[in-house]
C-alpha cells in the first residue's frame, strides 16, 4: 500500500548551492529574503512522509528494530537536508541546497536509495535533522547504514565503542556472531595524544553535564517530529507516532513538552484530546511561539492551534486535507495552504478561518508577493491549469481572486509548471513553435526572451542562484548527458555568460537533478564544484564567483603524518558535494557563515574523485590548505556560534563518548555524554547562535523506550570571551589578497580558546578596496577569454544586438567586452577602462521583429479575441513605429512598440487562413515578419458516404460532409480495415479498390484545431451484384427525421417484406436506405454462399431469375410494410437518381407526389415496351470485376450524373460501367442494373467506347 502524500510547508534557512535543480526553477522558498539561494516552491518541508518511507527500509531490513527513533533535527544552527520537489512539471527535477553555515555529517557519500523511498524526503519544517546510521549484524539486530555504503578504514574504535574488546562475542536466540577488530595504537591519532591507548577502567575521563529521559509508553511509535521553539527559549516540543505500514496510515500518537531544555518533558495527550491522533507538527518560521498541529485525515480533518508555544491547544475543523502550506515571509499569520484536488486556500488568522483562492492551481507553483517589487503586499503570484500542455500566469489579490481581480501579467499561455518567482525575477518558459522559449522579467517588468550564447540549444535549464543582483543558471547544452554547463548573467537576468562547463549532474529521487556546486558560507565569491575532465570528476575551486577556477591543494600529509605526494594536475585533492538525500546521511560537507573559512567534508587524494578510501578532510583558510582528520564516518557539528566543533562516531554499536575541538580540527579531545553506552539515532541541537545545548536521542538496546540524552557543553566553557580572545586572519587565494576587489580580514578564536562567544561576537570582518584591475572583470555576453587572459568577440556576436536598452529609452551602455561581477568591489585603477560606456542609441533599421500568438500556436477560433505578441530585437523606440495587418483588410499601426506591450488583440469573423504581419519602420529601413494564422470554428459532425456494396478491383470514391459546413482547415484521417497507419488527406474524399472480397470497414476522423470527430461504415465487396433503386410513397417522407438509425431500421423492414413476397435467400439481399429526402433505397442482390463453387455462367442465370421475380413483385406493388396504425408504405422501382448523400436540413415534400406519378407512368410504359417488342434496354447496366488487360474504370460515389447519350436518359450514379445485355438475355424483362462477374459472357455490340462514356 503506498502511503498518503504528507502536508509539506515551506520555511526559512540558509542555503547553499549544492543543488538539485527544478527544470527553470530556483533554489528557495519563495518570499523568503534570508536565504543565501532560492528555491521556488515545492512546498515539501514536511518531513513526516520522508520518514515514513525511510523507516519503511529499516524495518523491511530488521522487523525488530522498529521502534527506533525517526527524528528530525530543528534548529537553523544545524544541517537541513533539503529536498523539494516538482515536474509534477512532473518529470518532478529540483534544486536541493544545502545550508550555508550549516553542520552536517560528514561521511563518505552513501549509495542512492530506491526512489520510492527518498521520493519525498525534503527540507523540515520544524528544524533540522541528523541521524546517524548503523549496520544490521549478523545477529539479525538491525541498523540505520544503508547496504552498499562505502567501508571506511577504522579509526580509534577502541575508544569510541563501549565494551567492545578484540574478539566480542553475541549471541541472540543461539546465534553466535563474533566480531574481530584490531586496536589502533596511539600514533595513529597523532593529534590526540595518548586516546587512541586501550582505555583502563581507572582511567579518568571527563564526564559531560547530562541528563536522561525515557519516552513511557512510546517503545512502538516509530516516528518522532522534533522541534526546538526558539532563541531564549528552553522550550522543545516531540510528536512521536506509530505509522501502521499495512494500514497506510499513522494509528497512534503522543505530544511530549519540555520547559527545561530537555530535561523532563510532559506527555500532552490529554490536553490535545485523547483519541485525537496527529499527524503533522508546524511552526510560524516568524514567530517560534505559534504551532500548528495537523491531525490524521483518515479519522478527522482539523487542526490544532498553539499561541503560546505549545502550552494549551484550540482545535479548529477543515474542510479539506492539506497538502502543502506556504507561510507568509514577513506577516506570521498568513499561510496558503494547497489541497489534494489542486485548490489553494489562504488564512490570516493562522489557521482559524479559510478562504478558497483559486482552483486547478499547479502543484508548488504560488509565490507570496515582495513588498517593494509587488504593487500590493497581500497579493499571490500562481500558475493556473488551463488545459493539457497550458497554463496561465496571473496575479491575484489575497482575499478577492475574481475574474475582475485578478492579474496577467504575461498575456499568453505558458508551459507548464514553468512559473518562478523569485527575488526580482520571474521566470516563464513559452510554447513558439514547437520549442520552448524561456523568458525572464526583472522586477516585475516586461518579460524578454532570455539571451544564451548564439548555438547553446538547451535540452535543460535550471535556476540556480538569484543572489547578489544576478541569475546563476546550469544549462545542458545539446551535446550533454551526465554534466551541465554553469551560467551567469548581469543583473537583468538577461544575457548570459559561461561560468564554467562541463559540471557533474546525477540523477537523484522523484527524477531531480543533482548538480556539483557548493557555496562556501561566510565568505562571498567562493564556490566548489566538481567538473568533468576527460572523463575524470575534480574538484575545483573559485574565489571570485566563477571567473577563475583552480584545482585543490592536497594535504601536505597523512592522518598518520606521512608525507602525502601529490603533483597537480595529475593528483590533487576531490571532494564530494552532494546535499543529503535523506535524514539518515546529512552531507558530505559544510560550512558556516560564523566561522568564515572553516570547511569540513568527505573526500580523496588523487587524480579524480572516486567512492572508496574516502577520508574527512578540514580547511581553516578558506580552501588553501587541507588537513586529514578522520578516515571513517564521522557527524560533525559547529558549537559555540562556530568556535568549536563536536564530532559523533557512526557505529551499530552502542557508544558513550564524543569528540570536541578547540582549534579548528587540528586536536580532539574525549568527553563522556552519559554512563551507559547508547545506540545514536539523532540530534537536536540548541537554535540561534549559542548552540551550547544539544539532545542526543536513541536507546539503549534493541528493545528499550526511546531515551533523550540532554547535553549542556556550558560546564567546558571558562567563561565568556574577550578581545583578547580573537586572532586576525585575511582571506587570501594561493597569496593573493585582493578577492572580489577587497581586502577581507576576518577575526576567530585563538587556539584553545575556551570561551563563550556572544552573539555579537560571532564574526567581525573588516574589509578594504583593492583598486581594479583585469582580473576584476569577467567576458561580458558574447565575447570569450583569449589564453592571455583578454575578451574578444566570438565570431557569432553582433554588438548591436545587445542595445535593449535602445527598445524602451534613448541611450544604452556599449560594452568594452568586459563585465564587472556585481558583488564585486574594486575602486578606481582600470575601472574607467573596462567599464561600459553610456552612449546615446544609434537610429538603426529595426531588426529581430518577432510576431506571435499568446496561445502559442496558430490556430484562433471564429468571433473570438485572439492576442498577437510583438517584441523587436533592435531599434530605436522613439523613432520607430509598428504596423501589424491582421489579414482580414483592416490593420493598426503605433508610434513605438512600448504601446502594444500588452499585446494588440483582434476579433476575426470569418473561417480561414489568415495572412498576419507586423512591420517595424523608421527613417532608416523596416523589418517584416508574417504568420499565418487558421481561423477555424467548432466542428460538430462529419458523415462518410460510399455505396454500400463495391465490385471487387473497382476503385470506390468516399465522401464526407461536415457540420457545420465550412470550419476552416480539415485534416483528414483514413483507415481501412484493421490498418495501424492511416492515410491522410486535406479534402474529404478518398478513393480506394478492394482486392477481397468479404466486409469491409472504413473509418474516416476530422480534425479542426484541437476538435477531432470520427465516422465509419461497414462495405460489402463482391465480384458481381445486381443492384436497383427504390422509391417510397410520399408519407415515409413526413416520418424521416434523417437519422441513421432511423434509415437502418427502414431498410431491415423493406428487406423482410422482399423476402416474404419472392422468397429469395435473406444472405443474397442487401438494402440501404440513403439519406435526404424524397426517401430513396437501393437493394442489392449479391450471389449466394452456397454457390460459391458454382460457374460464374450459373451464378449470373440464378442472379438473372431473381432479377426478374424482385423487379415483378416491385412493378405489381406487392413490396409494402406498415409504418405505424393506418399508414401504409409501397416500395417501387425507379429509374431516378438517388438523394444527395447529405441528411437535408429543411427539406421540405413539396412535389414528392408529382415526382412519383411520372414515375410510375413513366415506368408502365417502359415495361409494355419491353413485352410488346421485346428490344434491349440502355438502362440495363452490368457491374463487373476488372478484366487485367481493360483499363481501370472508377465507381463514384451516388451523385446525380449526366449521361453522355443523345437519347438524355439519366443513369443512377451507380450506372458507371454500362453495358447492353444480348438480346437474347433471358429474365431480363424490367430495368434492372446487373453487376456481372470477370467471366460472364456479355455481348455489347452497339456499346459506346469507355472513353465516350466516361
Amino acid at each position: 500500500m503506498s502511503d498518503p502524500a504528507p502536508p509539506l510547508t515551506h520555511q526559512e534557512g540558509n542555503t547553499c548551492c549544492t543543488a538539485a535543480p527544478s527544470t527553470f526553477t530556483g533554489s528557495t522558498p519563495p518570499g523568503d529574503d534570508t536565504q543565501t539561494h532560492r528555491r521556488p516552491p515545492p512546498p515539501r518541508q514536511n518531513e513526516a512522509v520522508d520518514l515514513v518511507r525511510v523507516w519503511r527500509v529499516l524495518t523491511a531490513m530488521a522487523p525488530r528494530y522498529a521502534f527506533c527513533l525517526l527524528v528530525l533535527l530543528f534548529s537553523s544552527e544545524w544541517m537541513r537536508v533539503s529536498s523539494t520537489s516538482t515536474r509534477d512539471a512532473g518529470t518532478t527535477p529540483e534544486v536541493r541546497c544545502c545550508p550555508s553555515g550549516q553542520v552536517a555529517h560528514i561521511s563518505a557519500p552513501s549509495p542512492e536509495l530506491p526512489a520510492q523511498d527518498l521520493e519525498h524526503f525534503g527540507a523540515l519544517p520544524v528544524g533540522h535533522f541528523v541521524g546517524l546510521t548503523s549496520k544490521e549484524d549478523a545477529a539479525g539486530e538491525s541498523s540505520l547504514e544503508w547496504e552498499g555504503r562505502p567501508k571506511l578504514s577504522p579509526h580509534d574504535t577502541s575508544n569510541d565503542v563501549e565494551g567492545e574488546e578484540n574478539e566480542a562475542d553475541w549471541t541472540d536466540d543461539g546465534t553466535v556472531w563474533t566480531r574481530r577488530r584490531k586496536r589502533r595504537d596511539a600514533e595513529t591519532w597523532p593529534d590526540l595524544g595518548s586516546e587512541g591507548a586501550p582505555e583502563a577502567s581507572d582511567q579518568e575521563e571527563v564526564q559531560l553535564a547530562s541528563s536522561t529521559f525515557a519516552l513511557a509508553g512510546d517503545t512502538a511509535h516509530n516516528q518522532a517530529m522534533v522541534h526546538w521553539s526558539g532563541q531564549n527559549s528552553s522550550v522543545i516540543l516531540m510528536l512521536t507516532k506509530y505509522y501502521d505500514f499495512s494500514a497506510g496510515r499513522v494509528t497512534e500518537s503522543s505530544l511530549w513538552r519540555s520547559t527545561d531544555y530537555g530535561s523532563t518533558y510532559e506527555k500532552l495527550n490529554e490536553k490535545v484530546g485523547p483519541k485525537t491522533i496527529l499527524s503533522y507538527l508546524y511552526v510560524s518560521p516568524n514567530n517560534k511561539r505559534k504551532i500548528m498541529l495537523l491531525t490524521d485525515p483518515e479519522v478527522e480533518s482539523s487542526l490544532l492551534i498553539s499561541l503560546d508555544e505549545g502550552a494549551s491547544y484550540q482545535k479548529h475543523s477543515l474542510a479539506f486535507d492539506i497538502l502543502s502550506l506556504l507561510f507568509h515571509p514577513e506577516q506570521e499569520d498568513w499561510i496558503l495552504a494547497y489541497s489534494h484536488d489542486q485548490k489553494l486556500y489562504v488564512s490570516v488568522e493562522f489557521g482559524r478561518r479559510w478562504q478558497l483562492v483559486h482552483d486547478g492551481v499547479v502543484p508548488n507553483r504560488f509565490y507570496w508577493s515582495r513588498l517593494g517589487l509587488d504593487k500590493e503586499q497581500g497579493m499571490i503570484h500562481l500558475e493556473i491549469s488551463v488545459s493539457d500542455g497550458r497554463s496561465q500566469y496571473i496575479t491575484c489579490k489575497l482575499q478577492n481572486c475574481s475574474e475582475g481581480n485578478k492579474g496577467k501579467p504575461f498575456p499568453g499561455f505558458i508551459i507548464p509548471n514553468s512559473l518562478v518567482v523569485q527575488d526580482e525575477y520571474v521566470f516563464i518558459q513559452v510554447p513558439i513553435g514547437g520549442q520552448s522559449v524561456h523568458y525572464v522579467s526583472y522586477r516585475r517588468h516586461s518579460f524578454y526572451p532570455v539571451k544564451l550564447p548564439k548555438y547553446t540549444l538547451p535540452k535543460d535549464l535550471q535556476i540556480i542562484s538569484t543572489d547578489d543582483n544576478q541569475v546563476v543558471a546550469a544549462i545542458q547544452d545539446w551535446h550533454q548527458n551526465d554534466s551541465y554547463n554553469l551560467y551567469m548573467s548581469e543583473s537583468r537576468g538577461l544575457f548570459f555568460t559561461l561560468m564554467l562547463d562541463d559540471v557533474v549532474s546525477s540523477g537523484g529521487p522523484e527524477g531531480n537533478i543533482m548538480i556539483d556546486l557548493y557555496e562556501v558560507a561566510g565568505i562571498k565569491g567562493v564556490f566548489l564544484s566538481n567538473k568533468v575532465v576527460e572523463n575524470q570528476v575534480k574538484t575545483y575551486i573559485t574565489y571570485n564567483k566563477g571567473r577563475d577556477w583552480h584545482l585543490l591543494q592536497a594535504p601536505l600529509t597523512d592522518l598518520q603524518g606521512k608525507r602525502v605526494d601529490c603533483e597537480q594536475p595529475y593528483c590533487s585533492l576531490h571532494l564530494h558535494l552532494h546535499v543529503s538525500e535523506n535524514p539518515y546521511t546529512s552531507g558530505n560537507i559544510v560550512s558556516k557563515d560564523t566561522a568564515p573559512g572553516v570547511i569540513i567534508a568527505s573526500g580523496v587524494v588523487g587524480p579524480e574523485l572516486t567512492t572508496t578510501n574516502v577520508s574527512i578532510f578540514i580547511t581553516s583558510d578558506a580552501g588553501n590548505t587541507w588537513k586529514e582528520v578522520f578516515q571513517e564516518e564521522y557527524s560533525v557539528f559547529f558549537l559555540n556560534q562556530g568556535g568549536s566543533l563536536v564530532a559523533i562516531r557512526h557505529t551499530p554499536l552502542p557508544i558513550r563518548h564524543i569528540w570536541l575541538s578547540f582549534d579548528e580540527g587540528r586536536n580532539w579531545d574525549k568527553f563522556s555524554f552519559t554512563s551507559s553506552p547508547l545506540y545514536v539515532d539523532g540530534v537536536l541541537g540548541e537554535p540561534g547562535e549559542d548552540t551550547l545545548i544539544m539532545t542526543i536521542f536513541g536507546h539503549f538496546s534493541h528493545r528499550s523506550e526511546w531515551q533523550l540524552v540532554k547535553i549542556d557543553f556550558r560546564s567546558i566553557f571558562q567563561r565568556r570571551c574577550t578581545s583578547d580572545d580573537y586572532v586576525t586572519w585575511q582571506l587570501h587565494n594561493e597569496g593573493e589578497v585582493c578577492i572580489m576587489g577587497m581586502k577581507r580580514i576576518f577575526q576567530k578564536l585563538r587556539v584553545n580558546a575556551r570561551c563563550v562567544k556572544a552573539r555579537d561576537q560571532y564574526i567581525s570582518q573588516m574589509s578594504d578596496s583593492c583598486p581594479c584591475t583585469e582580473a576584476d572583470f569577467e567576458c561580458d555576453y558574447g565575447f570569450e577569454r583569449q589564453v592571455d587572459g583578454s575578451c574578444t568577440p566570438t565570431f557569432w556576436f553582433v554588438p548591436s544586438a545587445t542595445s535593449r536598452d535602445c527598445i524602451s529609452g534613448d541611450s544604452f551602455l556599449n560594452s568594452t567586452g568586459y563585465r564587472k561581477a556585481l558583488s564585486n568591489n574594486c575602486t578606481d585603477g582600470t575601472l574607467l577602462k573596462y567599464s561600459p560606456k553610456r552612449q546615446r542609441c544609434p537610429s538603426q533599421v529595426p531588426r529581430g521583429l518577432q510576431l506571435l500568438t499568446s496561445e502559442g500556436t496558430l490556430v484562433a477560433t471564429l468571433h473570438k479575441n485572439v492576442t498577437f505578441l510583438v517584441f523587436l530585437e533592435e531599434g530605436l523606440s522613439s523613432t520607430t513605429s509598428i504596423t501589424v495587418d491582421f489579414g482580414d483588410g483592416t490593420a493598426i499601426s503605433y508610434v513605438n512598440i512600448s504601446s502594444i506591450e500588452d499585446g494588440v488583440r483582434h476579433v476575426y469573423g470569418k473561417v480561414g487562413i489568415y495572412q498576419v504581419s507586423a512591420i517595424a519602420s523608421n527613417v532608416l529601413g523596416l523589418d517584416r515578419v508574417t504568420l499565418y494564422l487558421h481561423v477555424t470554428c467548432q466542428l460538430e459532425q462529419v458523415q462518410l458516404s460510399a455505396p454500400s456494396v463495391v465490385v471487387k478491383n473497382k476503385a470506390v470514391n468516399f465522401t464526407t460532409a461536415l457540420r457545420p459546413s465550412n470550419v476552416g482547415t480539415v485534416t483528414y484521417y483514413w483507415w481501412i480495415d484493421n490498418r495501424t497507419e492511416p492515410a491522410m488527406s486535406l479534402d474529404g474524399g478518398m478513393s480506394f479498390t478492394f482486392s477481397e472480397e468479404g466486409s469491409h470497414m472504413v473509418t474516416v476522423q476530422a480534425s479542426v484545431g484541437n476538435t477531432v470527430h470520427q465516422d465509419q461504415m461497414t462495405l460489402a465487396v463482391y465480384d458481381y451484384f445486381k443492384s436497383q433503386m427504390l422509391a417510397f410513397s410520399s408519407n415515409l417522407d413526413e416520418a424521416n427525421p434523417g437519422l441513421p438509425d432511423w434509415r437502418e431500421d427502414i431498410g431491415r423492414v423493406v428487406k423482410r417484406s422482399v423476402i416474404q413476397v419472392t422468397g429469395i435467400s435473406e444472405d443474397q439481399l442487401l438494402v440501404t436506405v440513403l439519406p435526404g429526402l424524397p426517401t430513396t433505397a437501393e437493394i442489392f442482390i449479391v450471389p449466394e454462399r452456397r454457390a460459391r463453387g458454382g460457374t460464374m455462367k450459373g451464378k449470373r442465370a440464378h442472379a438473372e431469375q431473381l432479377s426478374q421475380v424482385l423487379l415483378s413483385a416491385l412493378n405489381q406493388d406487392l413490396v409494402q410494410f406498415t409504418l405505424k396504425a393506418g399508414v401504409q408504405v409501397n416500395v417501387y422501382a425507379t429509374r431516378l437518381s438517388p438523394a444527395p448523400l447529405v441528411d437535408g436540413g429543411d427539406s421540405g415534400h413539396g412535389g414528392t407526389a408529382i415526382i412519383m406519378l411520372v414515375s410510375v407512368a413513366l415506368m408502365g410504359l417502359v415495361v409494355f415496351a419491353i413485352y410488346k417488342f421485346k428490344r434491349k434496354i440502355p438502362g440495363l447496366n452490368t457491374y463487373t470485376a476488372e478484366q487485367p488487360d481493360k483499363e481501370q474504370e472508377v465507381v463514384p460515389t451516388v451523385t446525380s450524373i449526366a449521361d453522355t447519350k443523345p437519347d438524355g436518359d439519366k443513369m443512377s450514379s451507380v450506372d458507371r460501367v454500362d453495358v447492353q445485355l444480348d438480346s437474347k438475355s433471358k429474365g431480363l424483362l424490367l430495368p434492372l442494373r446487373t453487376a456481372v462477374g470477370t467471366h460472364a459472357s456479355v455481348s455489347a455490340p452497339n456499346r459506346k467506347s469507355k472513353d465516350s462514356l466516361r
